[in-house]
């Protein structure tokens, strides 16, 4: 079967994968999720200097090492921008790259300029000097479309679990080093594919690169490895055998 390489958004580590994991395995496939340098239980690494490019080298060490070869590489949100660094730099290892709730955004372009600059000024107030990037406060009346789906004990986990991110992550643009080209898959839980085909079609930064790759609907929040596990595993079970 498949071979998965599961990596998480901002704020969580492999734990965020559990389920999902549980599912793909019983199912058959190899499973590896990971947690990035600096978050989560690697909090304590989390310095100034830890960069999309320290991600980018987890996720490329990790599959190197483990001597991974036809990788599904999963990258949620966030855990998009790294995911696509490394499918850039090893693209014979990677059978597909697929974005949940993440997209390739072109190079040169930070996860930070895809905010409303508001939220932008908002955030760089809550830093202030320093260089981490702090977890939502997990509050669903104030942000209904993103933790749908979330129940309580669940987003009592996050207000525990979830720990503030390397701020570099956000800021740092992507990079690619114009190498040969990876397929791609998209699942998209708070977009519709209908408003995703047109933001394809009008060459919007989220979802330009996804063009021909196979677009998958998961209608819940924006963390669907918690919201909807088992409903997750079964789409990128889906994918594996496409």
């Amino acid at each position: 079967m498949a071979t998965f390489v599961l990596v998480p958004g901002f704020w969580l580590g492999a734990w965020a994968w559990r389920d999902v994991t549980v599912a793909l395995r019983s199912q058959g496939h190899e499973v590896h999720p990971m947690t990035l340098t600096g978050v989560a239980e690697r909090d304590h690494l989390a310095g100034p200097e830890v960069s999309l490019d320290t991600h980018t080298t987890d996720i490329v060490r990790l599959i190197e090492v483990e001597d991974l070869r036809d990788v599904l590489l999963v990258g949620h949100s966030g855990g998009g921008m790294p995911a696509a660094q490394a499918a850039d730099r090893v693209p014979d290892r990677i059978a597909r790259i697929v974005y949940v709730e993440s997209g390739p955004l072109p190079d040169g372009t930070a996860q930070f300029d895809t905010l409303p600059p508001e939220e932008q000024q908002r955030l760089r107030a809550a830093i202030g000097s320093g260089h981490l990037l702090p977890p939502p406060a997990w509050d669903p009346a104030a942000d209904p479309t993103n933790l749908a789906g979330l129940d309580e004990p669940t987003l009592a986990l996050l207000r525990t679990r979830a720990t503030p991110q390397p701020l570099r992550a956000a800021t740092d643009p992507v990079h690619r080093t114009g190498g040969r080209p990876v397929p791609t898959a998209l699942v998209a839980s708070t977009f519709p594919l209908s408003v995703v085909r047109q933001m394809i079609q009008q060459e919007h930064p989220f979802f330009t690169g996804l063009a021909g790759g196979p677009l998958h609907e998961l209608p819940t929040g924006h963390w669907p490895m918690l919201s909807e596990p088992k409903a997750l595993a079964d789409v990128l079970d889906l994918i594996a055998r496409a």
